[in-house]
Order: structure tokens, then C-alpha cells, then sequence
């Protein structure tokens, strides 16, 4: 068994150092290492609020649903310090080891600029926690502001310039997609010659077609998650661990 994964480490290894232009596609695996809790697995945050009532159209026709919005975040999302962990570090290093090309992500935690990826090779697909925006003026504030905030007594922030209403700047249900991030997004997938999917189970449309972009342009497809995903038959080396001792065993393996 040991020395069948070495052969796949090995493998992906392989086609990562021949590799000119290299994706890495994160999810919810990558983060919850951090101790960042997921939406929809048992336990996670989806278990314990209702999703109906978290969406884009309740925030912005209901002041008593953006003080449940808020109440929510300041209890789930705000309250972690969460640090990059293994995982984070190694997607890092493939990028001063001049093979990244971008990460493109499903969270909304900005740890992998904390890790060391440049920010604009970041492409962040449901937004981030890092900012609130003003839906009126278009005023950003930092969220560590807002938790101040938040921490002080104040239910449903507003903006200290209009005084409109605040929202943080991660997409919400019945929102689209950053339609500019989205459209690079797809660009580097169509164009890249390896994509890694690191920690995500490829369910969350339209995300999870940046991968099979991946494909129809001829890349080769690794995946490193937990679970089995329905793109395990076309990659090339699937994985099954944890993200932060395979992606630390494949960028050792590079070194």
C-alpha cells in the first residue's frame, strides 16, 4: 500500500515538474484543516442555521434578517482566528517555485494570500470575508473593522459614510458569481496544462466546471480529497488523504 502511494505521489509529482501552467482548485477540505467548520458537512454550519433564511434576497428586503445574518457570522465565521495550515503553505511553494499560475478557490477565508500566494493569483469564486461593502455607495470597509463593530454592541452594521447597509463581500444564495472572476477563472482553466483540485468534492456548480474546462482543453487532472468525486475516472493520479500531508508530500517530492 505504502509503495502504491509513493508511486502515485511520484506520478503527480511528475506531471506537476513537466507542467508550464498549473491550477490549483481549493474547497472546503483545504479550510477546514484550519479549523474552519464546512457548510454542508454533518456538524457543519448548514446543521445548525437554516439556509433559506440565509439569502441575498432576505439580507437586503429584511432588517430582521440582516441582524440574524450578522448574528450568524459573529458566531461562526467572525469568532475563528484561523491560520493557514500545511496545505495552504505547499500551494505557496509551488508558486515560488515559479509552477503556479493562479488558485482558483471556492472559500472565502483570504488564507491563501495569508500563506504566501500572491493576491492576484487568487481568484476567489464565492468572494471573501476579508471586506464589507456599502450595497448603496459602494464603501468598502475592512471586516476586522466590522467585528469591532459587531463586538461593541452593534446589531446590523451601516456605513459611516451614506449610512446604508453593509454586507459582506461573499456571495450569498441567489447571488451570481463574480462575473469578472468567474470569466479568468475559466480562462486559466481552459489554458493551464495541469489542474489540482485540492479539498473540494466538485458539487458546487458552476464552480465544479472549471475542472472539466480543465479536461476539454487537454490538461491532466489531478485530485487530492477525502472522499471519491465524479472526475476521479478522468484524472490522471487521484489522491485520497488529507490536503495538507498529500500537497506536503507532493511539494517534497518536487524539491
Amino acid at each position: 500500500m505504502a509503495h502504491e502511494w509513493e508511486k502515485l505521489i511520484e506520478r503527480a509529482a511528475d506531471l506537476v515538474r513537466r507542467g508550464q501552467r498549473v491550477v490549483v482548485f481549493t474547497g472546503a477540505g483545504v479550510s477546514t484543516e484550519s479549523g474552519i467548520p464546512d457548510f454542508r458537512s454533518p456538524g457543519g454550519i448548514w446543521s445548525k442555521y437554516d439556509p433559506e433564511e440565509f439569502t441575498y434576497q432576505r439580507f437586503v428586503s429584511s432588517a430582521e434578517a440582516r441582524k440574524k445574518h450578522w448574528q450568524m457570522l459573529r458566531d461562526t465565521f467572525l469568532s475563528y482566528q484561523a491560520e493557514p495550515n500545511a496545505a495552504h503553505y505547499a500551494i505557496a511553494a509551488l508558486d515560488r517555485m515559479g509552477k503556479l499560475d493562479c488558485v482558483i478557490t471556492q472559500n472565502i477565508d483570504g488564507l491563501h494570500q495569508r500563506a504566501g500566494v500572491p493576491p492576484e493569483k487568487v481568484f476567489e469564486l464565492h468572494g471573501t470575508m476579508d471586506w464589507a461593502y456599502c450595497l448603496a455607495c459602494r464603501q468598502r470597509y475592512p471586516m476586522d473593522e466590522v467585528k469591532g463593530w459587531l463586538a461593541a454592541g452593534v446589531e446590523v452594521p451601516e456605513c459611516g459614510t451614506c449610512g446604508g447597509t453593509l454586507k459582506p463581500a461573499v456571495v450569498y444564495f441567489g447571488e451570481s458569481l463574480p462575473s469578472a472572476v468567474l470569466a479568468e477563472a475559466k480562462e486559466r482553466s481552459q489554458n493551464c496544462d495541469v489542474f489540482i483540485v485540492v479539498g473540494s468534492s466538485l458539487v458546487v456548480y458552476p464552480a465544479a466546471y472549471l475542472p472539466e474546462e480543465a479536461l476539454w482543453s487537454g490538461a491532466k487532472l489531478i485530485i487530492v480529497n477525502l472522499t471519491r468525486t465524479h472526475l476521479d475516472g478522468r484524472a490522471e493520479v487521484v489522491l485520497q488523504g488529507k490536503a495538507g500531508e498529500v500537497m506536503t508530500a507532493l511539494v517534497a517530492r518536487l524539491g
